[in-house]
C-alpha cells in the first residue's frame, strides 16, 4: 500500500499536527515513525478522508492490509490510528475489536559460540567484526549497541550503562574483559584513521565520541549475509 504523503491540503494540516503530537509525546523514534507511516497509509486508502471512518470501512482496510503485510502492522496501524483520533481529532475512540492476531510460541534460534565466531570471522571490515562481537559479549538489541557513548562505558566497575532502551528503560550490564580487551585493540589498529560504527571507541583511558557512520539498516542486513556466505546453521 502506498505510504507516500497525499496531496491534500486538509490530510497534510492534520498529517503535520500528528507528527507534532508523536514527537511531544515522547515516544521512541521507531514507534513515532509507524504511527506517522500508518497515518499516510491510511490517508491514501480513504482519499485522504479520516474524520469519520466507520468500522465497515475499517474492516475492509486492515482485511486488505493483511494480505500484504504482517500481523504486527497491522496492530501498528490500528495503534497509530487511535492515537490520531485521540490526539489530532480530539474525538473518544471506540475499540474496534477487528484485530486479534493469532498466538503462537516460537522457540527461537539459539547461536552457539562456535558459531558466533564463524560468523565474526567471516565478516571482513573489521569495524563491522568489533561491533558485532561487542553486542554478541554484551547482550545488546541492534540498536542500543549503535547508540553507546562515553558516560556509557565504566571500565572502572566493569559495567556498561544502556540507556534509553526498550520502553524507555536503561539497564545496567557487565563489561566482560575479553570485549574490553578488543574494543582497546580495535583502536591500537586505527587511532591514526577515523574511525566509524556507533559513536565510540577508547583513547589512553577515555572513551570518545567516534563511530559515526554505522547505520541499523546497514547491519541488519549485512548479518544475515555474514551468516549465508559461512552457511551456519542452528545446532538442535
Amino acid at each position: 500500500m502506498n505510504t507516500r504523503i497525499p496531496d491534500d491540503p486538509q490530510f497534510n494540516k492534520y498529517y503535520t499536527k500528528h507528527c507534532k503530537y508523536l514527537k511531544l509525546k515522547g515516544l521512541q523514534p521507531k514507534t513515532i515513525d509507524a504511527y506517522a507511516r500508518a497515518i499516510r497509509r491510511i490517508g491514501n486508502y480513504f482519499d485522504s478522508q479520516l474524520d469519520n471512518l466507520t468500522s465497515d470501512q475499517l474492516l475492509d482496510y486492515f482485511h486488505d492490509l493483511l494480505d500484504s503485510l504482517s500481523w504486527s502492522a497491522v496492530k501498528l496501524d490500528l495503534y497509530g490510528l487511535k492515537f490520531f483520533y485521540t490526539n489530532v481529532l480530539k474525538k473518544t475512540w471506540e475499540d474496534i475489536p477487528l484485530i486479534k492476531p493469532p498466538k503462537t510460541t516460537r522457540i527461537p534460534d539459539i547461536v552457539t559460540i562456535e558459531q558466533a565466531n564463524q560468523i565474526f570471522s567471516a565478516t571482513g571490515k573489521v569495524s563491522y567484526r568489533v561491533f558485532f562481537f561487542t553486542i554478541y559479549s554484551l547482550g545488546l538489541r541492534l540498536g542500543e549497541g549503535i547508540k553507546l557513548t562515553i558516560g556509557d562505558i565504566d571500565s572502572a566497575h566493569m559495567r556498561v550503562h544502556i540507556r534509553d532502551a526498550k520502553g524507555n528503560k536503561d539497564r545496567l550490564v557487565p563489561l566482560p574483559e575479553k570485549t574490553l580487551h578488543v574494543l582497546k585493540n580495535f583502536w591500537r589498529l586505527h587511532s591514526n584513521i577515523s574511525i566509524s560504527w556507533g559513536r565510540l571507541y577508547f583513547v589512553t583511558n577515555h572513551w570518545i565520541p567516534a563511530f559515526a557512520g554505522m547505520t541499523e539498516t546497514y547491519t541488519q542486513s549485512s548479518f544475515p549475509q555474514r551468516r549465508e556466505s559461512r552457511a551456519i546453521t542452528p545446532t538442535y
